[in-house]
C-alpha cells in the first residue's frame, strides 16, 4: 500500500534528509565520473591492458549513463521512484565492490556497466524525489543544494583519485563506495516513502528501440574518436540515428508513451531540456580540452591539472543553493540564460591560452565557468520540473538527465576528435590520460586545433543560451 501523504504534510526536517540522500546519491556517482580519470594509467598499467581497451572503462560508464537514464526514470513512475531510488543504491554500490575486485580489464569494463546501471537509476529518481518533496516555490533551492552534491563529488574525485592510486591502491577508489552506499541504502528505506504512482504499464518495445538507438549512436560516435572514421562506425552511426524517428513514431501512437510527448509541446519544458543538451555539449568538452592543454602543454600531471579547476568547483558548490533560491523568486529564465554567458565568458578567457601563458588564466576561468553553472544548472532543472506533471515527475527527470549524458558523450567525442585532427590520435588520447608531454610545433598545432574547438563550444553555447531566454515564463 503506497504512501498517501502529500508534500506539504511533510516536515522540514524529513524532507531535509531526504534531499541528503538525494544529494548523497548525486555525490556518489559524480565522483566515480572524476576519480577514475585520475586512476586511469595506474589501472591500465595494474591489469596489464591496452590503452584501447582500457578506455571503455570510461565510455562503458558513459553509454549507460546516456541509455539507461529515461528507462529507468519512467520505472520510477510506474513501480515508486523511492523504492527504486534505494534500489539503484544497491546496485551501485555492488557494481562498486565487483569494480574493486575485479582482477582482469574486461571483467572491470563489466562491472562498471553494472555500476552506472546503478547510477543511472541515482540520476533519473533523483529529481523527481525532489519534485515530490518539495512544492514548487522551493525546488529551486532544493536543485542548488542537489548540484551541490555533484561538484562536490567531482572535487572529491579530483582530490582523493589522485591521493588514493598514489598512496593506496587503484581498488579502494571503488572500495569508498561500499559503506557509503551502505549508509545511505539504510537511510532511505527508513526515510524515502513514495507518494504516487502512476498506472501506466512499462513499454518495452519503446524502450528496446530507444536503448538500441542511444547504443548504437553512442558506439558509432565513440568510436570514430577512438579510432577515426571507419565503414562499421558509420554503419551504427547512421542505424541509431535512424532508429529515433522510428522510436518517435512508434511511441506517439500510445496511450503511455516512454517519453511524455504532451508535456514536450510545453514550450518552457521543451526549450529547458534543448538549452541543457546543448550546454552540456558545449561545456564539458571545454573541461577536457583544458586538461589535455594543462597535461600536454605544460606537462602538469592529472592531479595539479585537475587541481587548477578547483576554483570552479569551489564557486559553484557556494553558488549553487543561492542561485536555487532566486530563482525560485524570480523565474529561472534569466539566471540560466546568464548562467550560459557565464560559461561563454570562461570559454573565450580560455581562448588566451598558449605554451606560455600564466596558469592564473586558468583559475579565473575556472571560477567564472563556477559561477556559470551555479546559475545555469539549479534554475533549469527547476523550470524542467515546475513544468512537468505530477505523474510524470520520473519521466521527465530520467528525460533531462538522459540529454544530458548524450551531450556528456558527444562532448567527449568532440574533444578528442579536435585533439586527434590536430597530434596522431593515439597521441591524444594519451594526452587526455596524462601518460604523454608535447613540445615545439606539435604543441602549437595542438593549440590551434583547441582553439578551433572552442570557437565551436561559443558557438554551441549561444544556441543554448537562445533556446533558454526564448523558453518564456514558466508556472511556478
Amino acid at each position: 500500500m503506497q504512501d498517501q501523504r502529500k508534500p506539504t504534510s511533510v516536515s522540514p526536517q524529513h524532507s531535509s534528509i531526504v534531499l541528503g540522500i538525494v544529494m548523497l546519491g548525486t555525490l556518489m556517482g559524480a565522483l566515480d565520473s572524476t576519480i577514475v580519470l585520475l586512476a586511469f594509467p595506474t589501472i591500465n598499467d595494474s591489469l596489464h591492458s591496452d590503452l584501447a581497451t582500457s578506455l571503455w572503462i570510461i565510455l562503458a560508464y558513459l553509454i549507460v549513463l546516456a541509455v539507461a537514464t529515461t528507462q529507468m526514470g519512467r520505472i520510477g513512475d510506474i513501480y515508486g521512484r523511492s523504492k527504486i531510488f534505494n534500489l539503484g543504491f544497491v546496485i551501485f554500490t555492488v557494481g562498486s565492490a565487483l569494480c574493486g575486485f575485479s582482477p582482469h580489464i574486461y571483467l572491470l569494463i563489466s562491472f562498471r556497466v553494472v555500476q552506472a546501471v546503478g547510477g543511472a537509476i541515482l540520476q533519473a529518481t533523483s529529481g523527481a524525489i525532489i519534485a515530490d518533496y518539495f512544492p514548487r516555490e522551493r525546488r529551486g533551492r532544493a536543485y542548488g543544494y542537489n548540484s551541490l552534491g555533484f561538484t562536490v563529488g567531482a572535487l572529491l574525485g579530483i582530490v582523493l583519485g589522485g591521493i588514493i592510486t598514489s598512496f593506496i591502491s587503484w581498488q579502494y577508489i571503488f572500495f569508498i563506495n561500499i559503506p557509503i552506499g551502505i549508509i545511505a541504502v539504510f537511510v532511505g528505506l527508513k526515510y524515502l516513502k513514495d507518494f504516487e504512482k502512476t498506472n501506466a504499464k512499462l513499454d518495452l518495445v519503446g524502450m528496446g528501440l530507444l536503448g538500441s538507438a542511444l547504443v548504437l549512436l553512442s558506439y558509432g560516435l565513440v568510436n570514430f574518436a577512438a579510432e577515426g572514421l571507419s565503414t562499421l562506425n558509420v554503419v551504427f552511426a547512421v542505424i541509431g540515428t535512424a532508429l529515433i524517428p522510428v522510436f518517435v513514431l512508434y511511441d506517439r501512437r500510445l496511450e503511455n508513451p516512454l517519453i511524455d510527448f504532451q508535456a514536450l509541446k510545453i514550450r518552457v519544458l521543451r526549450n529547458a531540456i534543448l538549452s541543457a543538451f546543448f550546454t552540456s555539449v558545449g561545456y564539458f568538452s571545454v573541461i577536457f580540452l583544458v586538461i589535455m592543454y594543462l597535461q600536454g602543454i605544460r606537462a602538469l600531471s592529472p592531479l595539479n591539472a585537475s587541481l587548477l579547476l578547483v576554483p570552479g568547483y569551489v564557486a559553484g558548490s557556494f553558488l549553487g543553493p543561492i542561485m536555487g533560491r532566486l530563482s525560485d523568486k524570480y523565474g529561472s529564465r534569466e539566471i540560466a540564460t546568464m548562467g550560459i554567458l557565464f560559461l561563454a565568458v570562461a570559454v573565450l578567457i580560455y581562448l588566451t591560452m598558449g605554451t606560455m601563458t600564466p596558469l592564473y588564466i586558468v583559475l579565473l576561468a575556472s571560477a567564472v565557468s563556477g559561477l556559470g553553472t551555479s546559475m545555469f544548472f539549479p534554475a533549469n532543472n527547476s523550470a524542467v520540473m515546475a513544468n512537468a506533471r505530477s505523474g510524470s515527475y520520473g519521466g521527465i527527470s530520467g528525460l533531462l538527465r538522459t540529454v544530458q549524458n548524450i551531450g556528456l558523450v558527444g562532448s567527449y567525442v568532440l574533444s578528442i576528435s579536435v585533439a586527434a585532427a590536430s597530434i596522431p590520435r593515439q597521441v591524444a588520447f594519451e594526452v587526455f590520460i596524462g601518460t604523454k608531454s608535447l613540445s615545439g610545433g606539435v604543441s602549437q598545432a595542438f593549440i590551434s586545433g583547441i582553439d578551433h574547438a572552442f570557437y565551436a563550444s561559443i558557438a554551441i553555447l549561444a544556441l543554448a543560451g537562445i533556446l533558454s531566454y526564448i523558453r518564456g515564463k514558466e508556472t511556478r
